[in-house]
């Protein structure tokens, strides 16, 4: 045998090799499950399902530049504090009482927000592992605590997961959360996740796009996004949401992961404006805008919902993008004053009473944190 076919043969089994090794670790339990039958023909009779997957209307187009992406990962920006984040205890005893009245929000970090409603505990997008990752080795690690340690969770009547990337659903929150008798509310497909965590059947509640149900006289109504999703690539195999929360006297909207378009609008049109927004304002990036939109977006979202109070969400957690880590927020703030938006900026983990005034500290500067 020649050389070069030795060379040849060697890299055939070397590529075999790692080929075989990316088909079982995309196979581990984290990656989740894929759907099929009665799930997937669901999934076909969406009208967000064209071509074999699920789609953006219109639909997304990548502006992807590996040159302009470089340019930016490489840049200057501070992305992570240089200082501890204030975070607020919270206390496991507080979630064995029965929920009060009215509407309260606890931000827990990034897109995980703590939310009682006319009786009702909500948790979005609950991820309190220690990296945005599939992997706890490796990955974007938080840059604070969580208020509360994940086996202190429980008596949550109810989550809301706007899609399925790492940083938004965590497999081990879930399996926690689900020992607990907790109902899962998601979009098409991401139920095949779960029911491979063996979150049991009556608990997950799959759903498409204004669609709606009901837990202790709470509303969760299934409403559009702009954005993508898959557990192991781009693929759209799943469906990404935003979620309106109604209650006999409060509503509270949740903007999950999306770009500026006018679903908020149509929200407001469908589901009236609701009290409390909670809207992501981190994470973007000039070839992002479609699927990530920036502060002054986010801004103009939170008009077109009409919402009351602006909780800013997506931000601060973990380093995801290439701006400031602090530049969401005070790039929400400065558009907030010019357009008379009301914005709260809690710390992380201090609550929020929707019945009460509420002073935002700038916890965010350093000097305030020595």
């Amino acid at each position: 045998m020649t050389t070069v076919k030795r060379i040849s043969l060697a890299l055939i089994i070397v590529l075999a090799v790692v080929a075989l090794a990316a088909w079982w670790v995309v196979r581990l339990p984290v990656f989740g499950g894929e759907a099929s039958g009665a799930r997937l023909a669901r999934m076909q009779q969406s009208k967000q399902f064209h071509g074999g997957r699920l789609e953006n209307t219109p639909p997304y187009i990548s502006d992807f530049s590996i040159m302009r992406e470089l340019n930016a990962y490489f840049g200057k920006e501070l992305r992570e504090p240089t200082f501890k984040i204030p975070v607020v205890a919270m206390s496991g005893q507080n979630l064995g009482a029965t929920v009060a009245p009215g509407l309260r929000a606890w931000w827990l970090g990034h897109a995980s927000v703590l939310v009682e409603i006319d009786g009702v505990r909500v948790l979005t997008d609950p991820m309190f592992s220690e990296r945005a990752s599939p992997f706890q080795f490796i990955g974007p690690a938080r840059l604070h605590e969580v208020p509360l340690a994940l086996e202190l969770w429980k008596n949550i009547d109810a989550v809301v997961i706007s899609h399925d990337h790492f940083d938004h659903l965590d497999m081990a929150t879930i399996r926690h959360l689900a020992q607990g008798g907790t109902h899962f509310y998601v979009g098409l497909g991401i139920g095949a996740h779960l029911e491979r965590w063996d979150v049991k059947a009556e608990q997950i509640h799959e759903m498409d796009w204004w669609q709606e149900a009901e837990i202790k006289g709470v509303k969760i109504h299934c409403t559009p996004a702009r954005h993508y999703a898959g557990r192991t690539s781009m693929n759209n195999a799943t469906l990404w949401t935003s979620w309106m929360l109604k209650g006999p006297s409060h509503s509270a909207y949740f903007s999950g992961d999306t770009g500026y378009a006018d679903h908020f609008k149509a929200i407001r049109e469908h589901l009236g404006a609701p009290d409390l927004a909670l809207i992501k304002i981190g994470a973007y990036g000039d070839t992002w805008l479609d699927i990530h939109m920036n502060p002054e977006a986010a801004i103009q979202a939170h008009q077109d919902l009409g919402a009351g109070t602006m909780l800013p969400i997506h931000w601060a957690t973990f380093n995801l993008a290439y701006h400031d880590w602090d530049e969401p927020i005070l790039r929400t703030l400065a558009a907030a004053k010019t357009q008379a938006v009301q914005v709260i900026s809690p710390r992380v983990g201090e609550m929020f009473d929707f019945a009460q005034p509420f002073i935002n500290q700038p916890w965010y500067r350093q000097q305030n944190n020595k």
